[in-house]
């Protein structure tokens, strides 16, 4: 479909994270918080990675990225941040084509996951999004800028806030990623933290998937 070259990654990190009770993104598993693995996992998969935030997000030093809030201050969920991403790539890299987007809170998620998306992409206007046995993961998503107009209008007219809706109306093509053989059992490489407890079912997963 398209070269890296032309694609802008961005991490979404704009949800509130209740039910972790303290901001996913400053996380650290391992040793590493959930942003800078994120972005250290995207990077080799795309021209540039920025943030997606709506406060201020700390990085390690030497591990920077640029951060932009939501456009509208009422937020829209993850599609308000989906709409920023577009909007950013647009004005700091007309080059692209397209923009991934990862959560903050996936810290496994497949090293492929943009060439494979970028495989099922048939027309410019096509969204790709991911698949596992687990079902559909709508913010692992591939998204061409060009429809930055369409989405603002979606969301201004009172359009549905599931990122499900938006994929529905433009008939997104989903690509399913397998689940990793590892020594300790099959794993969901969209495996997410929601809770104390997932962040302790990923540390113990983490010495099996990097080691």
């Amino acid at each position: 479909m398209t070269a890296t070259h032309a694609i802008v990654g961005v991490i979404l990190a704009g949800g509130l994270s209740s039910r972790m009770g303290q901001d996913k993104a400053r996380i650290r598993l391992g040793g590493a918080a959930l942003i800078d693995r994120a972005a250290r996992r995207l990077k080799p998969q795309v021209s540039a990675v920025a943030v997606n935030a709506n406060g201020p997000v700390l990085f390690e030093r030497g591990e920077e990225l640029p951060v932009f809030a939501d456009l509208d201050a009422a937020r829209a969920g993850p599609l308000g941040g989906v709409l920023a991403a577009l909007d950013y790539a647009r004005r700091h890299h007309p080059e692209a084509s397209h923009v991934a987007t990862v959560p903050t809170d996936s810290p496994f998620f497949p090293t492929d996951l943009v060439a494979r998306l970028s495989r099922v992409v048939d027309t410019p206007e096509r969204i790709a999004v991911a698949r596992s046995v687990s079902g559909l993961h709508p913010v692992f998503a591939l998204w061409p800028v060009t429809l930055a107009t369409d989405l603002a209008e979606w969301l201004a007219g009172g359009g549905a806030l599931r990122v499900r809706s938006y994929l529905e109306r433009h008939q997104a093509r989903e690509i399913t990623f397998p689940l990793i053989e590892t020594s300790r059992g099959e794993f969901d490489p969209f495996f997410n933290i929601n809770t104390p407890d997932d962040l302790d079912e990923a540390e113990n997963w983490l010495w099996v998937l990097e080691r």
